[in-house]
């Protein structure tokens, strides 16, 4: 029996039926990501072993009731069964990011075939983790950012559509139809263009302030985002990046501000005012981490981002 044969049990791909397995898969390849999440970090780990998921407070194997994505968590009202330590509200809503990106990359792509969903729906899932790992450890995981550096030349060489309205590819297919090999100089012009204008940044940001002011892996991260948006997309992330980043920035230093503020007046006695104040709080807020808002970029962009709004449920675009 041939693969397509095997797919007419699914419903058209465009259906509500369908629609609503691929939000189900992302729930379950949620609960994936959040193994990716704990273990790609971990020097040694592997997600493939153990491969069953154990209680990290009790290293309890845990039985498939209290895998299920969700429900389990509000079942067991978030604690372990075995030893009743609190599990991380972070699972659930990893779980349920997933079922949302899922559900987008099927309102994107569905129409386009099996090659442009599968596509959305792992690179959004790779962003998912890159996002939570970043949160968490201030880093980006090499299988996510070096994986998609590999991933991207070898997906726009099989699938150049991917890049077919893309300015390198366009000028070296006057015709109009960019082949695999103008889609792959369109992909290495975006790594080039990713990848170079953010370690271009954190160059002058070193000479300026004489401190890494950008890591490494969100070099590594913006060029495989770089090699599947092609040279227009790329900048239109970062500046999504740049923009949310920088907001974020604002409101986390008026946040510490507001928090050195109150302790200051619970000392009677302390002199020290606003002025003070404010400086603390732009030493505490400057650390963020940059990976979250690049992938939010790539992801916009990933999904069209010329008409994002209208991927919304509901017909709120």
């Amino acid at each position: 029996m041939s693969c397509l044969g095997l797919l007419q049990p699914f419903p058209p791909l465009e259906s509500v039926g369908f629609g609503v397995f691929w939000t189900v898969m992302g729930l379950f390849v949620g609960s994936f990501l959040n193994v990716c999440i704990h273990r790609f970090p971990v020097e040694g780990a592997s997600v493939w072993s153990p491969s069953r998921s154990h209680c990290p407070a009790c290293d309890r194997q845990l039985g498939w009731r209290e895998n299920l994505p969700v429900l389990s968590w509000v079942l067991q009202r978030g604690r372990c069964k075995g030893c009743a330590a609190p599990i991380h509200w972070r699972y659930p809503l990893v779980e349920l990011i997933g079922a949302a990106g899922f559900f987008i990359a099927w309102r994107a792509a569905a129409a386009d075939g099996w090659s442009f969903l599968l596509l959305d729906s792992v690179v959004l899932a790779a962003l998912i983790v890159a996002t939570f790992v970043d949160f968490e450890r201030y880093e980006i995981p090499d299988q996510v950012s070096i994986g998609g550096m590999w991933a991207a030349p070898v997906v726009s060489f099989l699938l150049p559509a991917l890049h077919g309205s893309g300015l390198v590819a366009g000028a070296l297919a006057p015709d109009g139809t960019v082949d695999g090999v103008a889609s792959l100089a369109e992909c290495l012009a975006g790594m080039a263009a990713g990848g170079g204008v953010l370690y271009g940044l954190g160059w002058i940001g070193k000479r300026a302030s004489g401190a890494d002011a950008m890591g490494f892996g969100d070099v590594k991260l913006m060029a495989a985002g770089g090699g599947l948006l092609g040279v227009e997309g790329t900048f239109f992330a970062l500046q999504v990046a740049v923009f949310t980043g920088s907001l974020i920035g604002i409101l986390n230093i008026l946040r510490w501000y507001l928090v050195v503020r109150a302790r200051q007046r619970r000392r009677p006695l302390s002199s020290r005012g606003s002025s003070q104040a404010l400086r603390t709080a732009r030493v505490l807020g400057r650390y963020l981490p940059f990976g979250p808002y690049l992938a939010l970029g790539i992801g916009i962009v990933l999904l069209d981002w010329k008409d994002v709004l209208d991927l919304l449920p509901f017909g709120l675009g």
